[in-house]
């Protein structure tokens, strides 16, 4: 039975929420061996870009020129998605917690409602107001006890913050270039554009050796971040929101935290107080309300 269009774009996007979900993970048992973060996020782009090389040339896929105006889209779009999102949120999980890291960054929906308000001039009703209300009041409810104890780290939170917003500016401004040059195009040029800038990034704050002398399980892990967690999941978020759109897209994503969280707890022992899972009920029935709006 061959799936429609929608349907095959509902699941490219659990796929993709699915292996951004993993990330944070990875991230953290890397950290155990002491990496940071600039260096782990260089290693991870970099071993994208051999990864891109064999899809594009496994799929034989014709070169058409591009315009200057999406040239310089997808740029700035490289920059902002997998150069200066993922920098920021790999500085963030020094120390933040995996959990609190992905409930954060799953605000990125509402933030792409309010950047189309503001950049595409599109309306926002009192429901929608009144759904990212409730999604904000939920993401107090699980941060107050962390913040009561002292025990979460403002600026690695400023971090995963300003990562969600990179992100969400790169999610707005996506579906139109995706349309004019296609998602798959889209995703190789914007994660080399990406890699290229990281790499460079990490050449004018520290020595090349720092990066070559790395532990080889982080290499491991840098290598499974650029499969499972990168290259396998942006091709099909691309794929997704070319066939269901950037909101939709985004509000499956909203997967993803709850997949973390109960990886965090299985896997690096972590845990959320009563309190803090009340909020993450909150946090999610926001962002469903959210990609319950009319387009």
């Amino acid at each position: 039975m061959k799936l429609s269009n929608y349907m095959t774009g509902l699941l490219l996007a659990i796929l993709a929420a699915t292996g951004f979900a993993c990330k944070a993970i990875f991230v953290k048992l890397a950290y155990r061996y002491g990496v940071d973060g600039t260096t782990l996020v260089t290693i991870r782009l970099l071993l994208v870009l051999p990864l891109i090389i064999t899809m594009r040339l496994l799929r034989k896929a014709p070169a058409t020129a591009l315009s200057w105006h999406d040239r310089g889209m997808i740029i700035l779009l490289g920059l902002l998605g997998y150069y200066l999102s993922s920098l920021l949120d790999f500085l963030g999980l020094e120390t933040v917690s995996a959990s609190i890291e992905r409930l954060i960054l799953c605000l990125y929906p509402t933030l792409t409602v309010l950047l189309s308000a503001w950049l595409m001039k599109t309306s926002i009703s009192r429901r929608m107001w009144s759904a990212m209300a409730l999604t904000y009041c939920g993401m107090v409810l699980v941060l107050a006890p962390d913040f009561a104890g002292a025990r979460l780290d403002l600026l690695g939170m400023f971090f995963v913050v300003a990562s969600t917003v990179s992100y969400a500016f790169y999610l707005t401004w996506s579906p139109s270039v995706i349309k004019r040059i296609g998602s798959m195009r889209f995703a190789e040029l914007g994660l080399t554009i990406s890699a290229l800038a990281m790499f460079a990034h990490y050449l004018l704050t520290r020595p090349l050796g720092t990066l070559l002398h790395q532990p080889l399980p982080v290499w491991g892990y840098g290598m499974i971040m650029a499969l499972v967690a990168t290259v396998l999941p942006i091709y099909a978020l691309a794929a997704a929101m070319a066939r269901i759109g950037a909101g939709k897209t985004a509000l499956i994503g909203s997967v993803g935290p709850i997949l973390t969280i109960f990886l965090s707890i299985g896997i690096l022992d972590e845990h959320l107080s009563p309190l803090q899972w009340a909020g993450v009920g909150v946090v999610l029935t926001g962002i469903w309300l959210v990609g319950q709006r009319k387009t």
